[in-house]
């Protein structure tokens, strides 16, 4: 390597060089994944309903957590008075699921094979869509490990229920994958935070949902019950899989999405229930859906999403032990 400066090391600023998530290290292989987390993006949109474009979601997403790139010293929390994701958290990036347009199961299989190598690699799966849909791989991937290792329970963050049976035919769509996650023998039941307004599953969904115990609150719901109050009905020291919509947040903050809902969460809402699930058990596994970065010019949507993924694994690394 030649060049001024070179002799100090690289400053390696955000605009620098390849955009990984949080410029992290490329695996390529997915029989050779050596950390304690995996990013996988799954650019699969063909379950969308609305507006598509959340195929590029990833893309944008690790575009925007380069602003996030803290070098080797971690990130310094002065309110918690803590340092986040220091060299200690080994995090990877995998690259993406092959999509293959038109073809939903073959899809949906490619993601699901990627959430089960690194489950293998003994790593938490952070898979960034893609719409919502391909939650349902990401779900399906944990058949084996929750064999070994118990159930886990479904955390949602989103302004949609997303559980419809059918519709015309349609099991696999964006609006189905909480009713195919509650439909696992593994999967012990289901908070859903932040559903409001006029959604995609009709009252028959929401009485379905309710019957086989799922917790249902709506943006106000959380804020009258505070976070605290809200964590509190979350079933203490379980396994956690969190799937994140991202237009569970008001188009205010993120616009940048296929179906935007007015009166969503502030950042703080999510992120204060992430710290607190981070602590009251143990989080296996996590999806971030539905940014379409051709709806915000701003970037503002996508850097939202990765400082919000950022924060969280730094909460859950913290929180361990």
């Amino acid at each position: 390597m030649s060049g001024h400066g070179y002799e100090s090391g690289r400053l390696n600023l955000p605009f620098v060089g390849i955009s990984t998530f949080g410029k992290k290290p490329y695996v390529e292989d997915w029989d050779a994944i050596d950390a304690d987390v995996a990013i996988l993006g799954a650019p699969f949109d063909f379950g969308c309903q609305f507006r598509s474009g959340a195929r590029f979601g990833p893309r944008s997403v690790r575009e925007a957590s380069t602003l996030f790139s803290f070098g080797h010293a971690g990130a310094y929390d002065h309110e918690d008075d803590a340092t986040y994701l220091g060299k200690d958290v080994r995090i990877v990036d995998i690259g993406d699921a092959d999509i293959i347009h038109t073809k939903t199961d073959e899809s949906h299989a490619n993601i699901e094979y990627g959430v089960k190598k690194i489950l293998d690699a003994g790593a938490i799966p952070v898979t960034i869509g893609g719409d919502h849909s391909v939650n349902i791989p990401c779900i399906r991937a944990f058949a084996g490990d929750c064999a070994d290792k118990g159930p886990i329970h479904v955390v949602q963050i989103d302004a949609h229920l997303d559980f419809v049976d059918e519709r015309r035919g349609v099991t696999e769509g964006h609006g189905n994958p909480m009713r195919r996650a509650i439909e696992k023998d593994y999967v012990s039941g289901m908070t859903q935070l932040g559903i409001r307004n006029v959604s995609s599953t009709a009252k028959e969904g929401y009485d379905d949902a309710r019957a086989r115990g799922s917790d249902i609150l709506s943006v106000r719901q959380v804020r009258k019950l505070g976070t605290e109050g809200v964590l509190n009905r979350i079933p203490e020291g379980a396994r956690y899989y969190v799937t994140i919509d991202i237009d569970a947040f008001c188009p205010s903050i993120a616009p940048g999405t296929g179906t935007p809902s007015h009166g969503g969460f502030q950042y703080y809402d999510v992120l204060e229930i992430l710290q607190g699930l981070s602590k009251r058990g143990d989080v296996v596994g996590i999806d971030l859906v539905e940014v379409a970065p051709a709806y915000d010019p701003s970037e503002s949507t996508q850097i939202l999403a990765a400082q919000l993924l950022l924060n969280f694994i730094g909460f859950i690394f913290h929180n361990k032990g």
